[in-house]
């Protein structure tokens, strides 16, 4: 809703991956290196790693949509919560292969047959494998054994993991000497540096057609750096609700102010959400649990003054969502009013 009001072409802080936005910090650039080195290796593990949110599955994205498809077939393993007995169906599916109800033979059969079939036509095959970290250790054994499939000495199959940072710690173990042997890459995603912050919400406000409206003062990108740690989903999460504010409250300008105000709005939001659950888990504690009449009574104090503090929050939200409608109504009336006025207008043929 905040688009029109200040003057945008798109939603500049989506949640959701998006290798249109892809800022190229310090760190994202080297990512994107090694990633581009390891295709030239056209061998090995490339491993990227880097906390929830810190941008890894938008460089993988990035780098796929700049692939020639003609010449490397890409797929991307998504869900990393299965058994590791399904972890050959689970690449096999990925790749667009037949998988249910097939032997792990069969399985394999079809895959090398696959890979043959690729490197026949001169392509590469690149499996990218995500949330890597959830992985058990015998389905990684499996993906390092597949590395083994080769055309003489050209290997067939290459693989990208994505993962969190406890994955670095799986790395250490004694079972993964292999894998770490079959490592070309691998690089840590860590958080965007303070000037890299604000360089990073100019760069996706421009893409969405920023025109300086609002105004985003020094301030105001210290600020939000601080309260996200520099994460780039943090950041997104956090200038979404900053503009969903500024354009309820017709700001155009983003100061320190404005961000304090809204990580407390958020902050009451949660705390409402948690109070929610807690009073409604007390309450049915009151029915099972044999506490005393005293306790029994101080759980009931703390719940009705947790329910009074829900509903003033819930008045203010009442009045944020009438503004709302009156902002949408009259942006319902401009565009009426615009629109009979361009069937008001005189038609060629009355103004001879």
């Amino acid at each position: 809703m905040y688009e029109r009001f200040y003057g945008l072409i798109a939603k500049p802080f989506r949640l959701t991956p998006d290798a249109h936005f892809l800022f190229q910090s310090q760190g994202h650039a080297k990512a994107l290196a090694y990633l581009r080195y390891g295709l030239q290796c056209r061998e090995g593990f490339v491993v990227i790693t880097g906390d929830v949110g810190a941008g890894k599955t938008t460089l993988v994205q990035a780098l796929l949509g700049n692939l020639n498809s003609e010449n490397v077939v890409a797929a991307q393993l998504v869900s990393t919560q299965f058994e590791s007995e399904e972890t050959l169906s689970m690449i096999a599916a990925s790749f667009g292969l037949a998988s249910q109800g097939l032997s792990k033979s069969d399985l394999l059969r079809n895959f090398n047959t696959f890979l043959a079939a690729r490197a026949r036509e001169g392509k590469r095959v690149l499996l990218v494998v995500d949330e890597v970290q959830n992985l058990a250790l015998a389905s990684i054994e499996e993906l390092r054994m597949l590395s083994n499939y080769q055309d003489g000495d050209r290997p067939l199959l290459q693989t990208f993991f994505l993962g969190q940072s406890e994955f670095l710690e799986t790395l250490q173990l004694a079972e993964m000497e292999q894998f770490r042997q079959r490592i070309v890459a691998a690089h840590h995603l860590g958080p965007l540096a303070p000037d890299e912050t604000s360089q990073y919400i100019r760069y996706r406000l421009q893409l969405a057609g920023w025109k300086d409206d609002p105004y985003f003062t020094d301030g105001a990108f210290a600020a939000i750096h601080a309260h996200t740690d520099g994460i780039p989903r943090r950041i997104n999460a956090l200038c979404d609700r900053i503009l969903v504010n500024g354009c309820l409250e017709e700001l155009h300008e983003i100061t320190e102010a404005t961000i304090a105000a809204t990580v407390e709005e958020r902050r009451k939001q949660d705390a409402v959400v948690d109070s929610v659950a807690w009073a409604a888990d007390a309450l049915a504690g009151h029915e099972t649990e044999d506490g005393g009449a005293v306790q029994s009574a101080r759980m009931v104090s703390d719940t009705e003054r947790r329910l009074r503090a829900l509903e003033k929050r819930m008045d203010v939200m009442e009045r944020h969502r009438k503004r709302l409608q009156e902002l949408v109504l009259t942006l319902i009336n401009d565009e009426d009013a615009e629109r009979v006025g361009q069937t008001d207008q005189p038609r060629k043929a009355d103004t001879f």
